[in-house]
């Protein structure tokens, strides 16, 4: 007899970030090969992506999945370690995030810190994320710390390295 396996959620989110990293035209010329950075090309060879790649400032943009969907933009400042990673809202002050790679996926936990989405309501972000180039695309989770049943956001995020 058979048992069915099931996986965990987390294995599941990172097969649909991959599934959307890959998603899109498939281009073989030498121009998409031109475009690829040491960090895209470790992780295409290895499966591992390397912080020291990934490392300096991302503009990233996150986009609730439904109800308000007003984009919120924030800074990531990425290090070659897991140590000073921050991210900034516009006339913000850095908030310390802790990071860990997974294979070619970048996990991030923030907070709890005071909300930007939501004014005098702390919240703790998590989010997972892929590099391709110089963009950045995964899915982030806001957990607000409230009571009421919209306590959780979930959000789209992409970015992009800033020269």
């Amino acid at each position: 007899m058979r048992i069915p396996i099931q996986f965990p959620t987390c294995t599941l989110l990172v097969c649909a970030l991959a599934a959307a990293a890959c998603a899109g035209d498939a281009d073989t010329s030498d121009s998409a090969t031109a475009s690829a950075t040491p960090a895209t090309e470790r992780a295409a060879q290895t499966g591992t992506v390397s912080l020291a790649d990934v490392a300096g400032k991302w503009t990233v943009r996150a986009t609730p999945e439904s109800g308000d969907t007003t984009t919120t933009t924030y800074v990531l400042t990425a290090t070659a370690d897991t140590s000073g990673w921050t991210v900034t809202y516009p006339g913000g002050q850095p908030i310390p995030v802790r990071v860990r790679v997974d294979g070619d996926s970048i996990m991030t936990e923030a907070g709890p810190y005071d909300s930007v989405r939501r004014p005098g309501v702390k919240v703790r972000t998590t989010s997972v994320g892929r590099i391709s180039g110089n963009s950045m695309t995964g899915t982030g989770v806001a957990r607000y710390t409230t009571t009421g049943a919209d306590s959780v956001l979930r959000l789209r995020l992409a970015g992009t390295r800033t020269p």
